[in-house]
């Protein structure tokens, strides 16, 4: 029989607790909810299983010779979620919730989002890390995230990290799987993923280090005053049109760095003393844009930023400020 693959970005179902998401998405949770009823409600009770690839004959029949490769396939509806190699081996996700499992009973971590996006092909658990922020300058607070992200897709590891939201604007900074402490934590999918997976939670306090280091670096930069003139060049960076004259930038890009621009001035939380007139100002100024106007939809930017170019914008722009701020 015949199955097809999708392509959609929609976040195929997801729940929240606290706060409804930046992203305005999702089914609300509250802390009487049962850790495996929240998995329930988040439509992650499903497997993947492998099944070997037959090379198609010119005539649409299926030729004897089978090709060095596997679908990943949802037992629940039939769905081809991506071709993998032949060692390739799914982490399930009632697996991957197993993860947080203690540290949520014990108070440790608390629920906040979880969920599937392109129709099953990725899927992420997000949760809080106590209940005591790390402060940037008075009344604007970072709060610790725990992200573990799976692509049943092929294209994507196990990864978990940190990742900081920023309070005022709730917004996700996109840092888990860009940060230096991340990416010692990245788990290849073959036949011990599932006993790595479990072993990542032994090393989580590196993991942690590096958002306290990261949270130094968001002070720094709440440190360092920027004009107008340093500020589009900062901007010109990030998008890589820094070498061009603004008389040959497109209308389009052009726009898109107005509204940078009018963030720094105008953004959440950007009028706050301490963060007016920074580098953190245009940090966030970056962030902001990203979170909520670059893409086509809320389901895109939560994709783009937590597995693509967003989040890659994303990193770049806070490496950019810190170099320019030094």
């Amino acid at each position: 029989f015949e199955r097809m693959m999708t392509m959609s970005h929609e976040v195929e179902k997801m729940v929240f607790a606290g706060a409804t998401p930046w992203h305005g998405l999702g089914t609300e949770i509250d802390d009487a909810t049962n850790f495996w009823d929240a998995f329930q409600l988040a439509g992650l009770d499903w497997e993947v299983e492998t099944e070997p690839l037959y090379r198609m004959g010119a005539a649409d029949e299926v030729v004897g010779e089978k090709v060095k490769a596997q679908a990943a396939v949802r037992t629940s509806d039939n769905r081809v979620l991506g071709v993998v190699g032949p060692r390739w081996t799914p982490l399930q996700n009632r697996d991957a919730f197993k993860v947080f499992e203690p540290l949520v009973d014990s108070g440790d971590l608390i629920l906040h989002t979880a969920g599937s996006l392109r129709n099953g092909e990725r899927i992420w658990v997000l949760c809080q890390l106590g209940t005591e922020n790390s402060e940037i300058v008075k009344d604007d607070e970072i709060a610790k995230f725990v992200l573990l992200s799976n692509g049943h897709d092929g294209k994507l590891a196990v990864h978990l990290g940190f990742t900081p939201i920023r309070v005022v604007c709730a917004n996700t900074e996109a840092m888990a799987r860009g940060s230096k402490a991340s990416k010692l934590i990245r788990v290849r999918h073959h036949r011990f993923v599932k006993n790595n997976v479990e072993k990542l939670r032994d090393i989580m306090n590196l993991a942690n280090q590096e958002f306290e280091t990261t949270a130094d670096n968001y002070r720094f930069l709440a440190s360092r005053q920027i004009n107008s003139k340093d500020l589009r060049k900062y901007v010109k960076i990030v998008f890589n049109v820094q070498e061009q004259e603004d008389k040959d930038i497109s209308t389009r890009t052009e726009n898109i760095i107005q509204s940078v621009e009018d963030l720094f001035l105008t953004g959440k939380g950007n009028d706050l003393p301490g963060v007016q007139g920074t580098y953190w100002a245009a940090y966030n100024a970056m962030s902001e844009h990203l979170n909520y106007n670059k893409g086509r939809s809320n389901e895109n930017r939560m994709d783009s930023l937590w597995f693509g170019q967003n989040g890659n914008l994303n990193q770049k722009a806070l490496d950019t400020a810190l170099a320019l701020a030094t």
